[in-house]
């Protein structure tokens, strides 16, 4: 082809229904839907693409939402996809659809909410009333008791109808809701679209929840209770820490800056969560902060009031009340619906001191506690009754709660106590013994726990009706009997046996305050079940029920969650109690664990398929079981699957069991859980508690898992063997064996009690070490510092002595470069100087020359009167040398042979 061929778009219809009150500019007309705009006071824009689903799902929302509000909201939808609308042109969106918010001149404001029509609605009317109206003391404290941050405004609008500052405040709310909003953008992902390949972005949405209120009082008296006096000041309250006032003499009275001002100053009790469904980082953000309690409640944010709203922040501003503050006491009277005086300030105070003078100094709070070793030698049982004393130098207990220890400190103590159990060896009689416990990691002052030993009757009277003490002839007989072991027994709760001692005071908890008295401080989230009820389901609420309402704790450092019973309805006496068992030392909570539904398979199946229900049932039958650990994500899983089919066909159904177990799907106690996939574990018949792995290191083929089984399989189990019950000397020759195997345990326990005190011996030794040490360490300390101290006076000495060689080389070099001067000046004079020499010589020689010729020319002429000497030659034609210059040659000639 000469060229390519591009088949035109075909040209946009309309996307909303003619008779619907939205305006749909279906040809992307921004400048249009900007022209309008500019007439109306509150006008939402509804940016679509007429092939994106979640545009075509919202559609019938904003319908919705419009025909209740169309009256006072302009609503217009902009085809932002048709590529010769203004709108293609000037936006570039990343996602669809997108709605903005005007009010007046103020925008956009982008809404990020679920497309919800009541979540929209509400939205929108608090963008046309973002400010509350306060007029009266309950109004007030219905304010403050929410659980949204507030931020309150004083302003007098008797002198003005529109005060100093009030527009600016008004400004500051709208900034709020635009600031709260910010979108949290995960990787995008490329995607095509009519042959145009375009960026698709997860956004997580954060609605309106959870952003900060705004709220306008006029009345002076009512200002005078939250500490504003002046017309323009502003407020922001907060439950826990100390309220603030706007510093206007530091900060400048904008919107901005007041808006910033309570964003990060808030104070949140507890947030709402709302997941797109796409892949994010949210949940697991929240849950690395630590435990996390997860709320599900039906939500109508158009509801007028939200009874179970106010309940949860009834619990948590229980649970965080670490002080007792007033204020904070006075709202959860407000929640309770509860009579109070008329307040004089509802400003935060600090917090009063308590009295010095204990409120407890008698009537300790006692448990009963059982010795959990002694009721395998006798009849008798020793049981101690573990007390409490708060007396002078222990916890100062709130003047608002009864004298009483909590839970929380009794679970100490009974920690310390079984700790200590040794200590109480001695008690053998019927008599009352009493040991006192010191210890300075203990909540409390000192606790006391008085043993002694019941009689038969009440023993007697315990086994009956708790079974918790069984005799050991007992156990042993049942032993022989069913030639089984049986489970472990437990200590008791130490709340099961409070009525064998009815004189015990034993008392409620104390709530309040509870997350500064627990290293398991819960975060709070809450969902909209309406929306997210697929959450609360993977979490193990019920699929199908009338009242979707759920509450679970997740501690991910744990690997664990709990989930409140769903019988039990969700209000604040469950969920305080819910918080206080999972708070506890010793929490009663159970570990919930998550299955898929059991598979019905025929019964000729050859693999039984293993759920979190059935696991029991299956592993624990009277026959050997082979379990096959996969996950869908194992790639190498699926490769085992025809191994395991041809070893279940190669062995007998009734005595042997091939089964498998997804583990993404099913969780398991933690004492059968596996770390890596695909595993497999045997478990043998009648001996389940002798579990093996198989081999990490070996091929997973038929012959190796056949050598495997025979090798650990029990040789009594074979078809042959089944039918043969144990013999009268099997089962004496098996008791003998476990008593034996208690004796050497019995033994053991000794050893280890032995080694524990020879290891407290060594702990006080290495003390002493550890202290002489610090010693060492804090003399060399001084040492090391004297050091540095001379190393500093040795450095700046040091440094005094390079300064001065350092001068003293610069006068050096100054020295020799004015000798080298002087050097070249004297061989400059010696070379002029032999030159001259030379100038000197030859001018005498010159000189001589001439005399001697005008020497000779005068006696030439003077010969005929008077005769010359014979020896002095004369030149022709010289003439006699003046006098002056015969003297300055014999000065010459005299000087020259003085210098040599």
């Amino acid at each position: 082809r000469a060229k390519d061929v591009i088949i035109p778009a075909k040209p946009p219809v309309s996307f909303f229904s003619p008779r619907s009150p939205v305006l749909d500019l279906f040809q992307g007309q921004l400048d249009y839907a900007e022209y309008i705009r500019r007439d109306s006071e509150v006008v939402l824009l509804f940016f679509y693409a007429p092939w994106c689903g979640q545009s075509i799902a919202a559609r019938a929302e904003i319908q919705q939402a419009a025909s209740r509000l169309s009256d006072q909201v302009l609503f217009v939808a902009i085809n932002c996809w048709w590529n010769q609308g203004k709108c293609r042109k000037q936006k570039h969106f990343f996602y669809f659809p997108v709605i903005y918010l005007y009010h007046r001149s103020f925008g956009p404001i982008e809404y990020k909410g679920p497309m919800s029509a009541v979540y929209i609605e509400k939205f929108v009317r608090r963008v046309m009333k973002p400010l509350l109206y306060i007029p009266s003391q309950s109004e007030l404290l219905d304010f403050l008791s929410d659980y949204e941050p507030g931020v309150l405004g004083y302003f007098e609008f008797s002198g003005s109808p529109q005060p100093p500052g009030y527009l600016t405040f008004f400004t500051s709310a709208l900034h709020s809701l635009k600031k709260a909003l910010e979108s949290t953008s995960s990787p995008r992902a490329l995607v095509s679209f009519a042959g145009e390949w375009h960026l698709e972005t997860k956004v997580y949405r954060l609605d309106y929840l959870g952003t900060v209120r705004f709220g306008v009082i006029t009345n002076k008296h009512l200002a005078k209770l939250v500490s504003l006096v002046h017309s323009g000041s502003v407020y922001l309250h907060r439950h826990f820490n100390t309220s603030l006032v706007f510093p206007r003499e530091v900060l400048n009275y904008t919107a901005e800056n007041i808006c910033k001002w309570a964003l990060e100053n808030q104070e949140t009790l507890f947030r709402w969560l709302q997941p797109h469904g796409g892949k994010s980082l949210l949940l697991n953000n929240e849950l690395k902060k630590g435990p996390a309690l997860f709320l599900f409640i039906p939500f109508n944010p158009l509801a007028e009031s939200h009874p179970l709203i106010d309940e949860i922040t009834e619990v948590a501003l229980e649970y965080n009340n670490c002080h007792g503050d007033q204020v904070v006491e006075r709202l959860l009277q407000h929640l309770r619906r509860v009579d109070a005086p008329v307040l004089e300030s509802l400003a935060l105070e600090a917090p009063s001191q308590l009295p010095d003078t204990p409120l407890i100094t008698a009537s300790p709070c006692c448990n009963t506690v059982v010795l959990p070793q002694w009721h395998s030698f006798s009849r008798t049982h020793n049981i101690c009754e573990l007390c409490v004393n708060q007396t002078a130098g222990g916890v100062k207990p709130s003047s608002v709660s009864m004298p009483q220890c909590s839970f929380f400190e009794m679970a100490a103590a009974l920690d310390s106590f079984y700790l200590k159990e040794q200590t109480f060896y001695h008690v053998a009689s019927d008599s009352i013994e009493c040991s006192n416990f010191l210890t300075s990691y203990s909540p409390f002052s000192y606790y006391t726990a008085c043993c002694r030993t019941i009689s038969r009757g009440v023993a007697g009277f315990i086994d009956s009706e708790q079974g918790v003490f069984e005799a050991p002839t007992v156990a042993f007989s049942s032993l022989e009997k069913k030639c089984e072991v049986d489970a472990p027994s437990s200590v008791p709760h130490i709340e099961e046996n409070r009525y064998l001692f009815p004189g015990v005071d034993m008392t409620s908890t104390n709530f309040t305050g509870l997350s500064c008295r627990t290293n398991k401080t819960l975060n709070i989230y809450l969902l909209d079940s309406n929306l997210f009820w697929l959450y609360a389901e993977r979490l193990g609420a019920p699929s199908s029920t009338q009242v979707k309402e759920f509450a679970a704790i997740v501690d991910v450092k744990e690997e664990s969650h709990y989930i409140l019973d769903p019988k039990q309805a969700l209000m604040k006496l469950t969920l305080e109690s819910f918080i206080q068992n999972f708070s506890v030392l010793y929490s009663p909570l159970k570990r919930h664990l998550i299955g898929s539904d059991s598979a019905q398979f025929p019964s000729q199946h050859l693999i039984t398929e293993v759920t979190t229900d059935t696991f029991w049932e299956v592993v624990l039958q009277k026959q050997d079981v082979l379990l096959l650990y996969y996950a869908p994500w194992c790639g190498f899983c699926p490769s085992l699957n025809h191994v395991f089919i041809q070893l279940a066909r190669n062995l007998p159904m009734d005595t042997f069991t091939v089964a498998r177990i997804d583990v993404s799907q099913n969780d398991l106690p933690w004492e059968f859980m596996v770390d890596r996939l695909p595993t497999v574990l045997f478990f043998p018949c009648n001996r389940k508690d002798l579990s093996v792995k198989y081999p990490e290191d070996l091929p997973i083929t038929l012959p190796n898992l056949l050598r495997f089984i025979l090798h650990h399989s029990d040789p009594a189990s074979s078809p042959q063997n089944m039918a043969n019950s144990p013999t009268k000397e099997c089962l004496q020759s098996e008791a003998v064996l476990q008593q034996g195997h208690i004796s050497h345990l019995e033994r053991e326990i000794q050893k280890l009690r032995a080694e524990i005190s020879s290891l407290q011996r060594a702990q006080v030794q290495v003390e002493s070490q550890l202290s002489s040490a610090r010693r060492d360490e804090h003399r060399l300390r001084q040492q090391q510092r004297a050091l540095e101290e001379q190393h500093s006076l040795l450095r700046a000495h040091s440094e005094q002595l390079q300064a001065l060689y350092e001068q003293k080389t610069r006068e050096l070099q100054e020295l020799a470069r004015k000798l080298q001067e002087l050097a070249d000046a004297s061989e400059n004079l010696l070379t002029e100087n032999t030159w001259l020499k030379i100038l000197v010589a030859t001018m005498e020689r010159k000189l001589e020359g001439r005399d001697g010729a005008e020497s000779l020319a005068a006696r030439r002429e003077v010969r005929p009167k008077q005769p010359e000497p014979s020896g002095t030659p004369q030149l022709p034609g010289s003439s006699p040398p003046p006098a002056n210059v015969s003297a300055t040659l014999v000065s010459e000639r005299n000087n020259e042979n003085r210098t040599d």
